[in-house]
């Protein structure tokens, strides 16, 4: 990968740039599926590619990006009451960002052969898990709130189950998409970085 530290500064603008406009053009980084529900994003390929190719520190510098612009939409410009609820927390903004992109980072280190692969779909799981279980931590006592918000779940159902059952769909759809494409990004990129940077 380049070493060349003025180009690893323009690349990493480049990455910070796509971030700022996944957030904030509408329905480029944030799909909305189901009004009442956050959105199906895009986001994690971004951080997916990014820690891919240049490791697990650029891969955190991303999440943490990701997780500080989704702190500033939710109290500038809320899409819904369960992501206005969610992502007001600091929390759980931008640990499972962190995380995910810190891991996407890893697996580009670690398994050689199905790094891509693997980084998209760490990158997207751990996101979507870590929402999931840090809601389920921060908003025990918020049971009836959720299940006002989250609809067709069942009545009495543990808060995780309810985010399950609400969120998996959005989880599934997000793993495969970032799974898929981050290979198809990445391996021609590697080249192309390569020659440009060297």
């Amino acid at each position: 990968m380049p070493t060349n530290k003025t180009f690893r500064l323009t690349t990493i603008a480049i990455f910070i740039a796509l971030l700022i406009v996944q957030t904030f053009i509408p329905n480029v980084g944030y799909l909305r599926i189901i009004p009442a529900l956050p959105a199906v994003t895009t986001i994690p390929l971004t951080v997916a590619v990014c820690g891919s190719l240049f490791g697990p520190g650029m891969g955190a510098l991303m999440g943490l990006t990701w997780g500080l612009l989704s702190l500033l939409v939710a109290y500038t410009q809320p899409f819904d009451p369960v992501s206005l609820m969610l992502f007001q927390n600091p929390l759980i903004a931008v640990l499972p960002r962190l995380a995910a992109g810190w891991l996407a980072g890893y697996f580009s280190n670690a398994h050689k052969k199905w790094h891509p692969l693997a980084a998209g779909l760490t990158a997207s799981l751990v996101n979507s898990a870590g929402v999931i279980l840090l809601t389920s931590l921060l908003f025990m006592g918020k049971t009836a709130w959720f299940a006002h918000y989250l609809g067709h779940v069942p009545a009495g159902s543990p808060l995780i189950v309810m985010l399950l059952i609400a969120l998996g769909g959005n989880a599934i759809i997000e793993a495969i998409f970032t799974g898929i494409l981050t290979p198809l990004i990445v391996v021609p990129l590697r080249r192309v970085l390569a020659k440009v940077g060297s």
